[in-house]
């Protein structure tokens, strides 16, 4: 066993969640959760949530919950950190709330938070801080000592979630036909969001046009095609394109939408592509529907050879990354130097989001960062 490593003032990691239904019953009761406020019929709903009903009603994320949970605590105790690692979920059980509570009971007073998405945005990042404020609000109306919480900087440039991604794309051009694997496309895909929220995600010196949000991503994405032009000789044309996309059709959202760009690929000639769901921490619905059914149909229905790459999941170098993440913030409360991992041209992102970064779609609380009322 290595020497004990040291996470003070922190006494307890939180990985939080989005959640998903873990049955059919579950499935219209948890998009009442997603959609509150928006005032949504139950019908639309039901149909909403044919893509959960294809599955069983069984949303993938729970279970790769767990598996990271037991990838982190395994990591943590082979590596000699003594820090219990929690789980709680915005929009199921087990949810944030009860967890807090729990955590509280437990004697837990500075909290890490660990999010399962790695870029900046407003429902990557803000929301869920939102989430929190909303939680030690109900905690607070208990009479309940609150914790002191702080949030894991965004990942999306750490090595330890980059080398996975590029593996399993490196593992999907060798899983085509050898005739058409020189020549294959590269479709790195993310989360499509409206543009507006896009062009006002990250700090206020990085709004514009598609904000910290497409930087990132592209930086991701120019990374991972580099390390495979490295290992294989061949430079892969790319492009960054989106999915599941929802809402009015009036407002604009980040495109191209992924099978319009499978279309144009095939019209303009490609023999194959790789999609690479880069904007996503594991298998959850949308890459499961989005992806491995509609795209994939969509591909095949014109005749382009496709692969789909595997996400990050619960890959032990992700886990090692957040052991990594969580120490080095450790070390800046405690007032030591240390030198962030970070790959590209962004560097590493700040570990406190300032205020006017990705900005509420309405005026509420947020926790974990320069305007929080839980500071």
């Amino acid at each position: 066993m290595p020497d004990a490593l040291d996470a003070t003032p922190y006494d307890a990691l939180l990985l939080l969640s989005f959640g998903g239904p873990e049955g059919p019953d579950d499935v219209v009761p948890f998009l009442e959760n997603v959609t509150r406020g928006r005032g949504i019929p139950k019908e639309r709903l039901k149909e909403v949530g044919q893509h959960y009903f294809l599955f069983g009603g069984v949303s993938p994320i729970n279970d790769q919950n767990r598996a990271l949970l037991d990838a982190l605590r395994k990591d943590f105790a082979e590596h000699g950190l003594d820090l219990p690692v929690y789980w709680g979920n915005r929009n199921w059980a087990p949810y944030l709330t009860d967890t807090l509570r729990e955590m509280v009971a437990d004697g837990r007073r500075r909290i890490l938070v660990l999010a399962t998405s790695a870029y900046a945005s407003y429902s990557g990042c803000r929301q869920y801080r939102e989430n929190l404020a909303d939680s030690l609000a109900a905690l607070e109306a208990e009479g309940l000592e609150l914790p002191e919480i702080d949030k894991l900087r965004h990942y999306f440039n750490h090595p330890g979630f980059l080398d996975p991604m590029i593996d399993g794309v490196l593992a999907s051009l060798a899983d085509l036909p050898e005739d058409v694997r020189a020549g294959a496309h590269i479709a790195f895909t993310t989360h499509s969001i409206p543009t507006a929220s896009a062009d006002t995600s990250g700090p206020v010196e990085t709004h514009g046009e598609g904000g910290a949000y497409v930087e990132e991503h592209l930086d991701v994405a120019e990374l991972i095609a580099a390390a495979v032009r490295e290992r294989t000789g061949i430079d892969h044309p790319w492009r960054l394109v989106y999915q599941s996309r929802s809402g009015a059709p009036q407002i604009p959202w980040l495109e191209p939408d992924i099978c319009d760009h499978l279309e144009a690929l095939h019209g303009a000639g490609a023999p194959a592509v790789v999609m690479a769901p880069i904007g996503f921490v594991s298998d959850h619905m949308e890459v499961l529907y989005d992806l491995d059914t509609e795209a994939t149909a969509k591909a095949e229905g014109l005749g382009l050879p496709v692969r789909r790459s595997a996400t990050v999941g619960d890959d032990p170098r992700f886990a090692a990354a957040i052991r990594e993440l969580v120490l080095e913030r450790a070390a800046v409360e405690s007032g030591r130097e240390v030198t962030p991992c970070a790959l590209g041209t962004l560097g590493a992102s700040h570990d406190l989001c300032p205020v006017g970064c990705c900005p509420a779609r309405a005026l509420r609380p947020a926790a974990a960062g320069a305007d929080s009322p839980y500071a």
